[in-house]
């Protein structure tokens, strides 16, 4: 059993100033994706996302204020990106099927693309030894097959918790790409043993968790950021085509002050359709594998 690359030798140093011009479909030079997490936590097991820290158990008031996000939150933020034409990706936890179904069901009518988020939001990859995290991958694919009718392309930790081997393990168990990674504006080929794995831009900061929930950021200010974000890369994306990601949960975007202001911000993406491809991780990934075909030591 060979040893996994090192973490710091994922991916290859690469200058955004030496990369070649190009343009996505359509002839547009900023992808968009936005991603609605859509999670299932386990009551009063493993890892929780909290509004209020501190609860005693039985903790009903933090459980109470996730379990919003799949009773009402998530319908209205399909429901929004559905009216503003802007296709979701959903980082779904598996449970969710069994937990939440009319949740899977309004995704699926809307034509979202599910991303393999893992079991439960309880979970974490760190930790694991490499058969159970194989077996954990492979589980959370076989699920969302049999929901969708194929497995999915992509893959995005709970957590974004990781085992030196998790790139290697993702390739092997047929994820073509990982949103977890914010290295840079272009996808990367990472260097793995198998077949390619790419890395998608994945927001860590223009995400409602770290930024709203972990840093108390408000929510006009994180519309603000998004707005911030997409104007100055669709300046950059002059030069060459660029991804933008925006990160949300249906607990927390998904609650209707948030809501109101991040629909603020995605109108004013929406303002300049003509020149954007609003698309899903998938389509990105198809497209970058066209553009630049992944090379030596990407898988």
């Amino acid at each position: 059993m060979s040893e996994p690359v090192a973490p710091d030798r994922r991916y290859d140093y690469s200058p955004i100033t030496a990369r070649p011009a190009g343009v996505w479909p359509g002839g547009a030079r900023l992808a968009v994706y936005v991603a609605i997490g859509v999670e299932s936590y386990r009551f009063g097991d493993g890892h929780t996302e909290d509004l209020l820290p501190g609860v005693d158990a039985p903790d009903m008031v933090n459980a109470s204020w996730r379990d919003y996000g799949n009773r009402v939150g998530a319908f209205r933020l399909l429901e929004r990106l559905e009216r503003l034409a802007m296709p979701a990706t959903i980082l779904l936890n598996t449970d969710v099927y069994d937990t939440a179904p009319a949740v899977t069901d309004a995704a699926r009518l809307s034509g979202a693309e599910i991303v393999g988020h893992g079991l439960s939001n309880s979970d974490s990859l760190a930790g694991r030894d490499r058969d159970d995290e194989r077996a954990y991958l492979d589980a959370v694919a076989a699920r969302i097959e049999a929901g969708e009718g194929h497995r999915p392309g992509g893959w995005s930790s709970p957590w974004l918790t990781h085992t030196p081997r998790t790139p290697d393990l993702l390739a092997a168990a047929g994820y073509h790409y990982l949103l977890d990674l914010r290295l840079d504006d272009q996808p990367v080929w990472l260097n793995v043993e198998g077949p390619p794995l790419l890395a998608i831009p994945y927001a860590l900061e223009l995400n409602d968790s770290s930024s709203i929930i972990g840093r108390g950021v408000s929510a006009p200010d994180f519309a603000g950021m998004i707005i911030d974000e997409f104007d100055e890369l669709m300046d950059a994306a002059a030069r060459q085509p660029l991804v933008m990601s925006i990160v949300v949960h249906s607990f927390i975007s998904g609650v209707p002050f948030r809501l109101r202001q991040l629909t603020r911000a995605l109108e004013h993406l929406a303002a300049r359709r003509d020149e954007v491809w609003f698309t899903q991780p998938g389509h990105i990934h198809a497209a970058f594998v066209a553009m630049a075909p992944p090379g030596p030591g990407a898988g």
